[in-house]
């Protein structure tokens, strides 16, 4: 089986059409090709109802009212408290960490989502429940996972998302100390190296938070939209034009859902594969508007399979931005090492200087974690 898994790791790319002719590319290591096996089992209820409470949420500010069964170290984790055994104390050490990366690794792979692998989605929940910060006013960001309650989950810019949230819950059961900010932005950090992407330097110590610390609706990007928009909603954040570029080239994994976003189709040949494709073929393919009956998107000449959203073509539409895609697009090493500094950054917004300091604790040296991939500790064997 062992063999079985890495030879899929050997096939980087998996083309969903025919490929086009891009750049010649350096050799590349073993990576997973699929990311493993069957649907997310349904969480169970905890059976000592002296480590679980019934707890009555009244939610009116949120429009939520119900009961939810949860155990104290998760309800611990879900409003903050200062509970050690949640490993918000700093008890967990980088070992643990690794344990709870492979165990995500492990639930990649699946033939019956998306393309085959799970990765995708795992990068969009990190990236969405982190991209809702506002330096102004200091709020939103990864600190909260506040995307658990309805007014943030019922943001038309997280539609679909539960997918994640759900694959990840048995893991939270599993490692209750992990908070969910920590596990999902952790979920984020897996699914890129497990697809061939770069080393994304990460650090524990996010809290959950209470329903009231929901960031408002809106703060996302809007994919119909054009060069400014995307200023705007970067700048909020505190990135600049580079960054902005960057982190777009992430959609270089999965695809649009018409039952999603509006928009429908896949970025690149690849779409489980994290490469500087998407750059590649925004340079160097021509696109044309797509005939259809949804939103306004571009589709490629040539084989009529990609897609690009308004706010891709925005990329090469804008001098500013066009300047570093091109970069990006004749160096693969350069946008690896530019995405894996700002993606770790975005994943650490809104979240307290002392929140880090409280999590490296238990650490064996200070700094941010790297995170070896599967396929590295199955050839170090």
């Amino acid at each position: 089986m062992a063999a079985f898994r890495t030879s899929l790791r050997l096939a980087r790319h998996v083309p969903i059409a025919p490929a086009r002719v891009l750049p010649a590319r350096a050799a590349i290591p073993a990576v997973r090709a699929f990311s493993t096996g069957a649907g997310v089992p349904k969480p169970e209820a905890p059976k000592n109802s002296n480590s679980s409470i019934l707890f009555v949420l009244a939610l009116a500010a949120v429009g939520v009212s119900g009961y939810f069964l949860v155990d104290e170290p998760t309800l611990a984790s879900w409003v903050g408290l200062p509970d050690r055994t949640t490993g918000k104390g700093g008890l967990a050490g980088e070992a643990d960490y690794q344990k709870v990366y492979n165990a995500i690794a492990n639930l990649l792979e699946n033939e019956k989502y998306d393309d085959g692998s799970y990765g995708p989605v795992l990068v969009r929940l990190a990236w969405h429940s982190s991209g809702t910060y506002d330096k102004e006013t200091n709020t939103g960001g990864s600190n909260g996972a506040t995307m658990r309650y309805p007014l943030e989950a019922g943001d038309g810019a997280n539609a679909g998302l539960e997918a994640a949230r759900n694959l990840l819950e048995p893991l939270k059961k599993k490692f209750p100390w992990i908070s969910y900010s920590d596990l999902w932005t952790l979920g984020g950090v897996a699914a890129i190296q497990e697809l061939g992407g770069p080393v994304i330097p990460w650090r524990p110590g996010r809290q959950d938070a209470p329903p009231e610390k929901t960031p408002p609706n809106g703060r996302l990007p809007d994919a119909a939209q054009g060069a400014q928009h995307l200023r705007n909603v970067f700048y909020r954040m505190g990135f600049n034009d580079q960054e902005i570029v960057a982190l777009s080239g992430g959609h270089v994994l999965g695809r649009c859902h018409p039952n999603r976003s509006g928009f429908d189709g896949p970025w690149t040949f690849s779409p489980i594969s994290f490469t500087n494709d998407f750059f590649n073929l925004l340079v160097n393919e021509k696109w044309e508007p797509k005939k259809w009956d949804g939103p306004f998107q571009w589709e490629d000449v040539g084989t009529h399979t990609l897609m690009m959203l308004p706010t891709d073509y925005a990329l090469i539409e804008d001098a500013s931005f066009k300047k570093t895609v091109q970069k990006y697009a004749k160096d693969e090493e350069l946008f690896f090492k530019d995405f894996a500094s700002v993606f770790s950054r975005l994943l650490e917004l809104g979240v307290p200087a002392e929140n880090f300091d409280a999590g490296a604790k238990g650490l064996e040296k200070p700094g941010p974690l790297t995170f070896k991939t599967t396929a590295e500790q199955e050839n170090s064997k």
